[in-house]
């Protein structure tokens, strides 16, 4: 059958991908179309357009590249429609994939599936409504989300979530000693922090200098920057030092080898809490204490990072807009350093964060009930 894909990001790549090859093992004879990156790249298919094309986050990034925005969503619907593929599938990436989403149904009889929902339900909940009109079938990575779109009657697939799968298979296969990793990169022996600042332009250049000024009281350890996918190396030199060191295509390697992490909020929470490394939340805006008051008031949940959500409790500290501050970084991460009075209560707090997220084989059950959701979806649409 034939696969159409579209993703927006460094995260939806990776489990675009490793869906991907669940795919072809249920279906050997599986053809891939898709918006995507590298890591989709490598299991096939035609790229038509790469997630760095549409990473825009913001409302002046967004505004000041409105029309490059505009020209690959339509060019995404009328692609979709000339290819017309068995299925359409998107991961995340709402402000994009929903309109998609719209657009395929009106106009074909397309199946639309979607992976890793949108996050509706921190904020913009009414966009249910449109997920309900256009979307034939959803796959949740979150535990919490099934009673969320229970409340909307709307039943969705909880498969697991991927970043188990993708950390247990490195794991599995990781036998580097923290010696040979640091003499590899010629560093000295001073345990690892790792900075993960966040895979757009817009977030690094907002959290790193603050994360690299923090830094600075801690001699007796080594700082290392996690650099994302697509950002070339010379935008971080900007905002890292001379005593920085930055690593590319090694974000799970670092986090082996870490003994603690900065991390802006996203997928890369629950990633380090899988390698179970100590965090610190660190995600900075202008206007700070306008950002803050606002999120008090238009967000629906009491959190911020998939940690911390799923766990429905405080497990990480959460430093975000207001309340994220050199001095405020420097505070929390003496906490979780080793000796840190916060170091093994959040430690244990990640092992049962670990039970409630299941076992690894995500990629696997989405593929297979994705496959048994179009059986019955052309089933409905022949009867």
């Amino acid at each position: 059958m034939r696969y159409y894909l579209i993703v927006g990001e460094a995260s939806g790549d990776l489990h675009a991908s490793n869906l991907m090859r669940a795919l072809r093992r249920e279906d050997p004879e599986a053809e891939f179309r898709f918006f995507g990156g590298d890591l989709m790249a490598k299991v096939g298919g035609v790229c038509v357009r790469h997630y760095k094309s549409l990473a825009y986050m913001g409302f002046v990034p967004v505004l000041l590249h409105l029309r490059t925005i505009l020209r690959n969503m339509d060019f995404c619907k009328n692609d979709v429609e000339a290819w017309n593929p068995d299925v359409l599938i998107l991961v995340d990436y709402p402000g994009f994939n929903l309109k998609i989403a719209q657009y395929i149904k009106l106009h074909t009889q397309i199946p639309v599936f979607y992976y890793i929902s949108p996050k509706i339900w921190a904020w913009k909940e009414y966009r249910i409504k449109n997920i309900k009109r256009d979307v034939d079938a959803l796959f949740s990575i979150l535990p919490f989300e099934v009673e969320f779109y229970r409340k909307h009657g709307y039943p969705v697939h909880y498969v697991g979530n991927p970043c188990v799968d993708a950390v247990d298979a490195f794991r599995k296969s990781f036998k580097e000693t923290f010696d040979d990793f640091v003499s590899a990169h010629h560093w000295g022996k001073k345990p690892v922090v790792a900075l993960l600042a966040g895979s757009r332009k817009q977030e690094i250049k907002d959290n790193l200098q603050l994360m690299i000024q923090a830094a600075r009281s801690f001699p007796d350890y080594q700082f290392v920057v996690a650099g994302a996918p697509g950002i070339e190396p010379d935008f971080y030199r900007q905002y890292i030092d001379a005593d920085t060191e930055i690593v590319f295509g090694e974000t799970y390697r670092l986090l082996s080898h870490a003994a603690a992490a900065l991390v802006t909020s996203g997928t890369a929470t629950l990633e380090t809490a899988l390698f179970r490394v100590p965090q610190v939340v660190c995600y900075y805006t202008a206007a700070g204490k306008l950002v803050s008051l606002l999120r008090r008031l238009v967000l629906k949940v009491p959190f911020v990072s998939l940690v911390n959500l799923i766990a429905g409790k405080e497990v990480v500290t959460e430093l975000v807009a207001g309340d994220m501050s050199v001095r405020a970084v420097k505070r929390e991460l003496a906490q979780i350093l080793p000796g840190g009075k916060e170091r093994e209560r959040m430690l244990a707090d990640y092992e049962t964060l670990i039970q409630v997220l299941g076992e690894a084989g995500a990629s696997e059950r989405a593929a297979r009930h994705m496959l048994e959701a179009l059986e019955a979806y052309k089933k409905k649409l022949y009867a």
